[in-house]
């Protein structure tokens, strides 16, 4: 149980990866909250984002079948102001059916009588002339003049809806298209955008059309167009747009099928193309270009017979205004200034190539949840646990892969999906993690600078406060090597000197021994009294931790050689220092209690090394090396083999070993480093006087408390034979 409450406990404290997990889970429910303000702002953003895809798309091909006749600047100059005399209007869509279009469709209304027909003024006129004025009504009343034309083409009138409820009652009259819409099936919900009023053409131009539809447009708040609605709803039925009724006649179909499930309204079904809407079956435009993309022919050049046939014959055909003075211009995603007939035109090419652009909510939903959840949670342990600079850059690699993903392997297929949620919650998970970071793991360095900047080299500490996580202050296992150094004879020594004496010399002997352990990237773990213990390999890993540790054993007794003079001068006695190194497995990290503790190294192999370096006064060497670190440094360093031992405490025999150097020595050295062990080796064989010749011979050349300790060793055996089980093992009882 206290280990269960520990565990819970250490996972509640502050974290930067727990801030990153709760800012995915407060995204997450910010997003499953769907709030209808946050949306709409979200939606916004969205399609900038969109607008911005557009763009880089540049401009799509069209089907080519699309023309647009254009009440344009030059026509307004030719004919005259607007609105023209409907005489003069349907003398164009006479001069268009000549050319024979396929479907010809007018982006806008005849909703009140022509005042400029002559029936208005008649009875004045009548009132002039003597004689009666004997002509027909086509010739009086203008209006009638347009619905005749409207008779002998393939027209499709437009019309408009009034969306909001201005406070004018609806009338009884109805749109009347020539489609038959079927809905499919039957019991399934259907949802149209639904109409107040609607406004409709003059009953006198309205007799004879091919069909009608109505020309909304919905654009969103920033006054922009990105989608169209197909069908609105009035009294109960719903009626086709001006585009849909243009494509179904063109394409001789005569049924409009809107197609829905149980989720609502999947799309619309036109002869053999099936077009997948959205909402209330609004379709999100696929915009070919800029203004303009689609070809324009002026109405004057119409008039005037300035016209190929083939421009106009068997194509789509929308007459509309781009004069600015006739205010039919409006802004798409990707021009701020379109003429409002280009939205039907763009309609229209959708309809006929069938790749308007589709979105769907719930595989919208599902992809932003797994980005926020999967990707969210990855890019937090991400910035979390990885060097600031990773970090960075994979969290710029997902902004990049969510914004160029979406683009091409979404966008480029004709599917809209918003992205400003994810990357809004993968750039806030990068900021408030690298805060995080800033705070909690500045912190954290300042505790290692703090805890080991006196123990370990600047390059150590270094290397802790970049990697943090390289520490671990928990204990664990780790075969790492441990020194201990201690001054002969330190109790005589300090005798002979004043506390003030030995304080100073202390001092400049422990900062020129711990000098070359941190050096080499060794960790001072304590001081006791005039000795030293030192580890390597922790808290940052080193694979060299053996050669580090004898390394440093060298350079000591080197500065030591060098330290000498100079407190002999000052009338210091000179000093020897013993060094016992061990390598091995132990275990490392904080010991004590829970108010004061130390980092520090425990267990059998520390306990070896301590043994090593008192062994140096048995056998009057300086350093001391177990078998363990002997194999492990390699063949980089010279060491002579000293005696095969049996410490206090330790029942398992062990080799022990003195460093020389690193690299080579004198062929002379090397010599007796060779001899002795083959002095050695005829003791362990009991051919005692064997080994004594060897040892003599040594002696001749170089004087070694090593030799006669092996000499005395000799002479023991020669008296008295050691027993049969002799294993040729010296066992050491006293530390």
């Amino acid at each position: 149980m206290p280990n269960i409450s520990k565990t819970i406990w250490k996972w509640l404290q502050p974290s930067p990866f727990k801030a990153g997990c709760l800012v995915v889970v407060l995204a997450l429910a910010l997003f499953l909250h769907n709030d209808a303000a946050f949306q709409s702002g979200v939606r916004s953003l969205d399609n900038r984002i969109v607008d911005w895809m557009f763009r880089c798309r540049g401009a799509s091909p069209t089907s080519g079948q699309v023309v647009i006749v254009d009440i344009d600047e030059k026509s307004l100059e030719a004919v005259g102001q607007w609105p023209w005399p409907r005489n003069r209007f349907a003398e164009l869509l006479l001069k268009i059916g000549q050319y024979q279009p396929r479907v010809v469709g007018l982006d806008m209304c005849f909703a009140e009588p022509d005042r400029t027909s002559p029936r208005h003024y008649l009875p004045l006129f009548k009132s002039y002339l003597k004689d009666d004025i004997n002509l027909s009504e086509s010739q009086l009343d203008y209006d009638v003049q347009l619905g005749q034309s409207i008779g002998r083409i393939p027209l499709v009138l437009g019309y408009v809806f009034q969306m909001e409820n201005d406070g004018t009652a609806p009338g009884e009259e109805r749109p009347f298209p020539m489609c038959n819409i079927q809905l499919t099936p039957p019991g399934a919900p259907f949802e149209f955008a639904r109409a107040s009023r609607v406004i409709l053409n003059l009953p006198e131009i309205s007799q004879n059309p091919l069909s009608e539809g109505h020309f909304n447009v919905f654009p969103d708040a920033s006054g922009t167009v990105r989608k169209v609605p197909l069908l609105i709803e009035y009294l109960g039925m719903p009626y086709p747009s001006l585009a849909l009724e243009m494509v179904r006649e063109g394409l001789k179909a005569g049924i409009i099928a809107v197609e829905s499930s149980d989720q609502g309204i999947l799309g619309v079904r036109l002869a053999d193309r099936f077009i997948p809407t959205g909402h209330r079956t609004q379709v999100t435009l696929n915009w070919r270009g800029e203004a303009r993309t689609f070809p324009y022919l002026s109405a004057a050049d119409i008039l005037e017979g300035r016209l190929d046939q083939g421009q106009l014959n068997g194509k789509y055909v929308l007459i509309g205004c781009s004069a600015a003075g006739l205010h039919d211009l409006r802004t798409s995603p990707i021009s701020s200034v379109i003429p409002g007939v280009e939205i039907h035109a763009t309609l229209v090419d959708n309809l006929l190539n069938a790749d308007p652009f589709r979105y769907n909510p719930k595989t919208e939903a599902v992809l932003v949840l797994l980005v926020l959840a999967i990707g969210g949670l990855l890019l937090s342990a991400i910035l979390a646990y990885a060097s600031p600079l990773i970090g960075f850059a994979v969290g710029l690699a997902m902004l990049l892969l969510i914004t160029l993903g979406n683009y091409f392997w979404i966008f480029r297929q004709g599917l809209i999906m918003g992205v400003t949620f994810p990357l809004a919650t993968v750039l806030l998970i990068m900021v408030v993690v690298s805060i995080s970071n800033y705070f909690f793991e500045g912190r954290e360095k300042k505790f290692i600078r703090h805890a080991f900047g006196h123990y370990v080299s600047d390059g150590v500490v270094a290397e802790l406060v970049r990697n943090p996580r390289k520490l671990s202050l928990a204990g664990q296992e780790k075969t790492l090597s441990v020194m201990f150094s201690d001054i002969r004879g330190f109790t005589n020594l300090s005798e002979q000197m004043s506390p003030t004496q030995l304080s100073t010399f202390l001092n400049e002997y422990l900062t020129a021994m711990t000098d070359q352990a941190m050096q080499l990237k060794g960790t001072i773990d304590k001081f006791i009294g005039d000795a030293i213990m030192a580890i390597w390999g922790a808290p940052v890993s080193d694979p060299d931790h053996a050669a580090n540790a004898v390394r440093c054993s060298l350079r000591m007794m080197q500065t030591l050689n060098q330290l000498q003079p100079a407190w002999v001068e000052r009338g210091l006695p000179a000093i020897d220092i013993g060094i016992g190194i061990n390598t091995g497995p132990m275990t490392v990290g904080n010991m004590g209690s829970q108010s004061r503790f130390d980092y520090t190294v425990i267990g059998d192999n520390v306990n070896l090394a301590s043994r090593l370096e008192g062994l140096n006064k048995v056998y009057g060497t300086n350093i001391l090396i177990s078998e363990h670190t002997r194999q492990a440094i390699g063949e980089g360093f010279v060491c002579r083999y000293v005696d095969r031992v049996r410490v206090k405490g330790k029942d398992k025999p062990i080799r022990i070993y003195e460093p020389l150097n690193e690299g080579t020595v004198p062929a002379r050295l090397a010599a007796a480093v060779k001899q002795f062990e083959a002095a050695a080796t005829a003791l362990g064989q009991r051919r005692f006087e064997h080994c004594r010749e060897l040892l003599l011979d040594l002696k001749k050349h170089e004087s070694h408390p090593l030799y006669d300790l092996y000499l005395t060793r000799v002479e023991e055996y020669l008296a008295v034979p050691p027993p049969p089980d002799w294993d040729g093992v010296c066992v050491h009882k006293t530390k």
